[in-house]
């Protein structure tokens, strides 16, 4: 037999009332829905001012008689534990608040803990100013991605990522880096750090044992490729980038984890001849570059340093995120990959992240496809131009023996500080409620042949991610500090 509301248009009463999860017990059922009712007030699951199913829906969704929800309801009116208004429906009374349990023994004394003081300003790396966020560009470019979408960008998808993130992308990186890339050889994947498990995923699986990375860089990646099973010899950075003749000289290695266009931290491009050198390496030995582009949209006193995967498609892995141009909370990456390590990367993310989601990804096509995404770079670009340019300035003023580095591009700068006042700048730099990182944090500890890394005593100053209200004040918070 079919319900009757089942065969109309109209919804079944159960539809139109909240949902409620409750428990009879006992023999009768109008006790054990009182009590049930009861029994989640006293608790705190229905918080006082909660709005009750009404008797219809309830008992449709019970499968009760309509007057045994009508009886326990007005029950727990008389009793206090509900309200009921004409036109507001039935709620948890305001004063019904939940009883707390008393505690058998006295609490022990509570012991202080020291105040944990939250900066004032940050100049930490590794962030855009995210006040900055074009919230009404990304706003139209959804509703454009939305109506157009069609309907299976509802679904699983491609595991590549939606083909209309991918032709978008191949169009730009060609045009704004110099990247060879078809729709066909792009991955979408949760930003680098996402593409990097990948892709030590795959290299575990070819049996390469190492992959060397440079001397400066980000732990966390050193310890996402070390967890991964893989040794990670260092390779030397001095003032013309990685010193990529010596991968030659590292036995067992694979690949190189590289950041050639604007080397993280020191800020260096890897001169010409080093770029063809890592090139002839991974042709001569089937090795491959892994490059971090993580800031290749952001230059200011030289021309663009192009990709280094240009010089040869098949042996470079170009990652590139929208973490550093538009915000890390998009978690939206790619991977430009050489052909035949499509279906392998495709296998290791079937494993472990199917997709990203697919109206982010159909909101940055739209994004870069309407030429808001170029017109955003632009703007952020003069923006941190005159950051940096302020920065320069403000130090040749205040602290004219400290030497800037690193800035012709990206969205920080080195300054260098006299031999052994690394800790004590960082240490004052926090007393003024300055967050600030030194170069220390970013040094690889060891060396194949036991040599520990030459030491600088540097700060890492990300001058890009204040807003502009905060810039002042952190960057006089700043020069207070330099010695």
């Amino acid at each position: 037999m079919t319900d009757s509301w089942a065969t109309s248009e109209a919804a079944p009463p159960s539809a139109f009332g909240a949902d409620l999860h409750l428990e009879l017990h006992g023999s009768g059922l109008r006790a054990g829905l009182t009590d049930a009712l009861r029994e989640a007030v006293r608790t705190g699951r229905l918080v006082p001012g909660t709005r009750l199913p009404s008797s219809r829906s309830l008992a449709a969704d019970l499968g009760v008689a309509r007057n045994t929800v009508a009886d326990a309801y007005a029950e727990l009116v008389a009793e206090g534990w509900l309200t009921a208004q004409q036109g507001s429906g039935t709620r948890v009374a305001r004063r019904a608040e939940p009883r707390r349990a008393v505690p058998t023994a006295p609490a022990a004394p509570a012991v202080p803990r020291p105040a944990r003081h939250r900066p004032t300003y940050g100049l930490l790396p590794g962030s855009p100013d995210l006040a900055e966020f074009p919230r009404t560009q990304w706003l139209t470019a959804a509703r454009r991605a939305l109506t157009a979408a069609p309907h299976d960008a509802f679904g699983y998808g491609d595991t590549l990522g939606r083909v209309e993130l991918r032709t978008a992308l191949a169009g730009y990186l060609a045009r704004a880096r110099g990247v060879y890339a078809e729709p066909e050889r792009v991955v979408i994947c949760s930003g680098f750090h996402h593409g990097l498990t990948l892709m030590a995923q795959v290299l575990r699986a070819r049996r390469v044992r190492a992959v060397a990375v440079e001397s400066y860089g980000l732990d966390i990646y050193r310890d996402l490729l070390t967890g991964a099973g893989l040794r990670i010899p260092p390779l030397y950075v001095d003032e013309y980038g990685a010193r990529t003749e010596d991968l030659a000289r590292l036995r067992g290695v694979g690949a190189v984890l590289m950041t050639p266009a604007h080397q993280y931290p020191t800020g260096v491009a890897l001169r010409p001849d080093r770029r063809a050198a890592a090139v002839d390496w991974a042709r001569a030995t089937g090795g491959l570059i892994l490059e971090d582009d993580y800031d290749g949209e952001f230059r200011y006193d030289r021309q663009p340093v192009g990709a280094l995967q240009g010089l040869d498609p098949e042996r470079v892995v170009y990652f590139g995120t929208a973490s550093k141009s538009l915000a890390p909370g998009l978690r939206l990456g790619w991977m430009v990959l050489p052909e035949e390590l499509v279906p392998e990367i495709l296998a290791a993310k079937g494993h472990t992240d199917y997709m990203s989601s697919a109206l982010e990804q159909l909101t940055l096509a739209e994004f870069i496809a309407s030429g808001a995404y170029d017109r955003h770079v632009r703007s952020m670009r003069l923006r941190y131009r005159r950051r940096r340019d302020q920065l320069v300035a403000a130090l040749a003023r205040r602290a004219p023996g400290v030497q800037v580095t690193g800035m012709a591009a990206g969205l920080q700068a080195v300054l260098e500080l006299p031999r052994g006042t690394e800790h004590s700048v960082v240490e004052a730099a926090a007393r003024q409620g300055l967050a600030v990182s030194g170069m220390t944090q970013f040094r690889h500890e060891t060396a194949d042949s036991g040599r520990r890394l030459p030491e600088q005593d540097a700060l890492v100053v990300n001058y890009a991610a204040p807003s502009d209200s905060a810039w002042a004040g952190a960057l006089d918070a700043l020069c207070r500090v330099m010695p």
